[in-house]
């Protein structure tokens, strides 16, 4: 399996899947123009968030680091896979690494991320009832376990 622990060189490959990622998915949910493309900002995220959340960090890099996952004890924080890769398994070999290597047992997911909840229930994530809302959002998000 081509997954290892991140490193510090692919801050800015994970902070730039991870930007795109949100301004796509999540632009059409949350409709938020000033956030998605004034806050969110590929350096502003390498240097900041993920630069703390590296020793969590492990990237699916093959010669390209496709996507990558933060795992913080049995919870999978995040989990993205660049969009040009999506639907050619690096997700699920990400979740299944989680799953094996770590014991991860439960994310949260945006309850209105119907493609992703799908993409959890289809690797043996359901939802168990559990939701919270987002931090300074009306949305809500649904506790997946396995």
């Amino acid at each position: 399996m081509n997954i290892r622990r991140a490193q510090e060189r692919d801050l800015s490959r994970i902070a730039e899947i991870f930007v795109y990622n949100n301004r796509l998915n999540y632009l059409p949910i949350f409709k938020d123009v000033e956030y998605s493309f004034n806050f969110l900002q590929v350096v502003d995220m390498a240097d900041g968030i993920f630069r703390k959340r590296l020793p969590h960090m492990y990237v699916y890099d093959d010669g390209i680091v496709r996507g990558f996952i933060d795992i913080e004890e049995t919870e999978i924080c995040k989990l993205y896979v660049d969009s040009f890769f999506q639907g050619h398994g690096y997700g699920a070999d990400l979740l299944d690494y989680a799953i094996k290597e770590h014991s991860a047992d439960f994310l949260w997911a945006l309850e209105k991320n119907t493609r992703a909840i799908l993409f959890y229930e289809n690797h043996g994530f359901h939802e168990n009832g559990e939701r919270k809302k987002e931090v300074d959002t009306e949305e809500y998000l649904l506790k997946l376990t396995r």
